[in-house]
């Protein structure tokens, strides 16, 4: 009996630990299986991972869209008297990418191109009109982004014919003791 015994047991463990691991392989859920990424995300362990110029949880969002609009600047540079103006944020055919139409109320008729990543813009070195322009801005919002939304941009634009004159708006606040631009939606 006692060697009956032994086969009988092992085969019920044996048995018992296969039952339980299809249960509780069939109740392990795949968290990405009820999500559907927009945009070319990819979901890992339940979170998307966006591609650039895309947020959200779904990766719904264009991140540029926060940015896109009609601002009020607001602005006293190191040789300009303080001022106030329109400007216009549009979209450009990159995603990750915005133009900027007046900006220093003087770039009027060609754009200045500025790259957006997350809550952040950031205008690289281009020349403009005979002039340099470059900077580095935030956006921020209390209401979601729509009226009120403002973007503090420290910027400078340097005038290459005229023996390289500055004119900076935070940018170098340090050495030109300056405050940076604010945009008002």
């Amino acid at each position: 009996m006692k060697n009956t015994l032994k086969p009988i047991l092992f085969t019920t463990i044996i048995t018992l630990s296969a039952f339980f691991a299809i249960v509780y392989s069939s109740c392990k859920q795949d968290k990405c299986k009820a999500i559907a990424c927009a945009y070319g995300g990819v979901c890992n362990d339940g979170v998307c991972n966006c591609l650039p110029g895309y947020e959200g949880p779904n990766c719904e969002t264009v991140t540029r869209t926060k940015f896109l609009g009609r601002y009020q600047v607001y602005e006293q540079g190191t040789i300009t008297p303080s001022r106030q103006y329109p400007l216009a944020i549009e979209a450009d055919a990159d995603v990750n990418y915005v133009l900027i139409k007046n900006m220093y109320n003087y770039f009027s008729g060609p754009s200045v191109r500025g790259i957006v990543k997350g809550d952040s813009i950031t205008i690289p070195n281009q020349q403009i009109l005979g002039k340099v322009v470059f900077g580095k801005g935030y956006i921020y919002s209390t209401n979601g982004y729509g009226t009120g939304t403002k973007i503090t941009l420290r910027y400078e634009v340097v005038d290459s014919a005229n023996n390289l004159i500055v004119d900076d708006f935070g940018f170098y606040a340090d050495v030109y003791h300056s405050s940076p631009s604010l945009w008002v939606k």
